[in-house]
């Protein structure tokens, strides 16, 4: 486990909340102005939909930093309204630039005559940037690594950069070109950030190399790190409740694979039902899928709730993704006591110890999440004991302030970099 010190626990009761984000309540932005050459760029090149919990640690630490007067830019693709949490990074003083989505034809055409050898990301990361050097780039994707031309273009430039990874997938191999591309420009990040060991593994066999920049940071939790709601009543004949707590995405967080084992045989006798919390684009098959599998009367479509409210009234968390980083919704269901079945991808077997804390399947398969909620059918009754061994293991494994530890990071690494 980390000190305190480290791990930021010594800031404990010391944060206000800035729509709903802790920043340190003794600092306000502009007190102490930074130099310019000190000014730290977000890129997130996350586009598939308005926020998900890929921007949980860069936004949150553009915030914290922006509140001890470092200038700080981001560039996020624009959506129509901006969400909430755009709009919080403009109103405590990030300079945020929305980059449209797809690109007008003009815009386009204009590109690939000025700039053919350049993408719209490198050619909008020029844009953020403008006339000012960075004295950091800091690029964040959903994926296991930024696209490469962001890397080279920093190169090219001369910009200190570092980049965050979050989710990796076995399918996201990346072609003969672009491995090469990407090990000859990773040595030159700063840090290559990942938020689980397995997916910096993972990345290093897809591009075949090793990484001798690589760190491991874990992502800010929407609950207090002291969570502890009460155990919902769990008789033998009372109605088990599960939750799956994901964007309403099957490709990445498996929810027919999870709908498939549950309409099985054993379950139709069985007391139980499973509640969906989150939305998304493919909402509307996922009912379709439940109604065709007999499934109506037993899954709840809850939308968005609270993390607190999740699990005042569920037992346990079942997440059978098909990849992932390292969810928060394993951490949160981890730190409010609640035992966790998930497949064995990305990080999950780095958190959860299978028979203790939760269990493990193999694999994103219907036979293997069947197995894995079967063992812990036949244990349910010491679910809540299983559920605070959970609680006990996952503070040992993440910090009480995660954002404080990056921002921390961000900040030595801006300390060493001599000004463009």
């Amino acid at each position: 486990m980390l000190p305190a010190e480290q791990n930021g626990c010594s800031l404990a009761g010391r944060h206000s909340l800035i729509d709903g984000l802790a920043v340190p309540s003794a600092i306000r932005s502009g007190e102490r102005a930074l130099p310019s050459h000190q000014r730290i760029i977000f890129f997130s090149t996350q586009e598939g939909y308005p926020w998900g919990g890929s921007e949980e640690l860069w936004s949150r630490t553009a915030l914290r930093l922006v509140a001890e007067g470092f200038p700080v830019s981001a560039s996020v693709r624009a959506w129509s309204p901006p969400h909430q949490r755009v709009l919080s990074l403009i109103k405590h003083g990030v300079e945020v630039r929305l980059r449209p989505a797809p690109y007008p034809l003009r815009q386009r055409v204009w590109r690939r005559l000025t700039a053919p050898h350049w993408s719209p990301w490198a050619l909008e990361l020029q844009r953020c940037i403008g006339a000012r050097p960075p004295g950091l780039v800091v690029l964040s994707d959903g994926a296991a690594l930024p696209p490469v031309d962001l890397l080279e273009l920093c190169i090219a430039k001369r910009w200190p950069f570092v980049t965050i990874g979050q989710a990796n997938s076995e399918e996201y191999w990346p072609s003969d070109e672009y491995a090469e591309r990407y090990r000859k420009a990773v040595p030159a990040a700063l840090r290559c950030y990942f938020v689980s060991e397995a997916n910096r593994l993972l990345a290093e066999k897809q591009i075949a190399h090793q990484f001798s920049n690589a760190e491991i940071v874990r992502n800010p939790f929407n609950v207090d790190f002291d969570a502890s709601p009460v155990w919902p009543h769990l008789g033998p004949n009372d109605e088990l409740r599960l939750a799956c707590v994901a964007r309403l995405h099957p490709p990445s967080k498996g929810q027919d694979i999870l709908f498939e084992a549950l309409a099985a045989a054993p379950w139709g006798q069985r007391n139980w039902r499973l509640y969906l919390y989150g939305e998304g684009s493919m909402r509307k098959c996922l009912e379709r899928l439940v109604q065709c599998l007999g499934l109506g009367d037993r899954v709840v479509f809850a939308g968005y709730q609270d993390v607190k409210e999740i699990w005042a009234s569920n037992h346990v968390l079942i997440m059978p993704s098909r990849y992932e980083g390292l969810p928060l919704a394993i951490v949160e269901a981890m730190l409010c006591g609640r035992p966790v079945v998930a497949t064995n991808v990305a990080g999950h077997s780095e958190i959860i110890e299978d028979g203790v804390t939760g269990f493990l399947a193999d694999a994103p398969t219907v036979g293997s999440v069947a197995d894995a909620l079967e063992r812990f059918w036949a244990r349910r009754s010491n679910a809540k004991e299983i559920g605070a061994a959970a609680s006990k293991r996952i503070r040992q494994l993440v910090p009480c302030d995660p954002t404080l530890i990056y921002s921390n990071k961000i900040k030595e690494i801006l300390a060493c970099v001599e000004p463009a």
